[in-house]
């Protein structure tokens, strides 16, 4: 957090102790001044941010703010984003609205583009033989590490994925861009490729030490996020999924990881200081 800029009379002092007096020191801005020796304002004025009001950080810096716990404000955005995205696409695939038809024009020009190993390899990315053992991995090494309720966790919000993709499908009937068979919408692939994913970097950043987190925090989202959207392109580019198949996908995994992100929040805020 950024620190609360500091006036000029204090920008070259160290410590948090009051100016000390010295004898035959000139006194600037005499105007207002007590006679203690004490520089004051030339208005008499009390500062803007006075020291002594100022809340200090855990290394006793002035003019940090009290840390905040948890991220509470990015959940509370995240969940009726994901609620309102899903329910109008939903909305649009099921009534055949004009958002439907713009997507299966797209997906029919897309499907068969690109190297098809490439693409067949990404489109695998989704597959439970390729998604469950990287999870898997993660689970071990936060055990390891010492996590005890995140693993769990993670493995409901996987075991989850088809609870929510299934009643989708037999819901909604929607039919594949090469084939007549219905049940494609929600793409199960694409969801299971973003929670196990997803999972798998939460709990690995899980239980890495503050100097960790601030070197490598970056690293596994954006190795989620790119293989997520790697497997999507993937399912598209094959013909296996609509592109809002995809999309419906990552809404419904998204509401999944905003709860195991909760979970590790509090997780986090109870386990001991080391």
């Amino acid at each position: 957090m950024r620190e609360t800029p500091r006036s000029q009379g204090t920008a070259g002092e160290t410590g948090s102790e009051h100016p000390q007096h010295r004898p035959g020191r000139a006194i600037a801005h005499t105007t207002g001044a007590s006679g203690s020796g004490t520089p004051h304002r030339s208005d008499g004025r009390s500062p803007q941010t006075p020291r002594g009001a100022r809340q200090t950080d855990h290394g006793g810096r002035p003019g940090t703010t009290p840390p905040v716990p948890g991220r509470p404000a990015p959940l509370l955005f995240l969940l009726p984003l994901l609620l309102a995205v899903l329910a109008f696409v939903t909305w649009q695939v099921a009534a055949h609205g004009p958002l439907r038809r713009l997507d299966e024009r797209i997906g029919r020009s897309a499907a068969g583009h690109g190297p098809g190993r490439l693409t067949e390899f990404l489109a695998d990315l989704g597959n439970m033989q390729v998604a469950l053992p990287v999870l898997g991995c993660a689970v071990v090494y936060a055990l390891v590490r010492g996590a005890r309720r995140l693993p769990l966790y993670a493995a409901l919000a996987m075991a989850a994925v088809p609870a929510l993709v299934v009643p989708f499908k037999d819901w909604i009937g929607r039919t594949g861009p090469l084939t007549g068979e219905t049940g494609y919408y929600p793409s199960g692939h694409a969801t299971t490729a973003a929670v196990a994913y997803g999972a798998a970097a939460l709990l690995i950043a899980y239980r890495t030490t503050p100097a960790e987190r601030s070197k490598r925090s970056w690293m596994m989202p954006v190795a989620a996020v790119l293989l997520t959207v790697a497997t999507g392109i993937g399912l598209v580019l094959r013909g296996y999924h609509w592109p809002l198949d995809v999309l419906a996908g990552w809404c419904l995994s998204g509401l999944l990881l905003v709860a195991l992100s909760w979970s590790s929040g509090r997780s986090r805020r109870r386990q001991p200081p080391k």
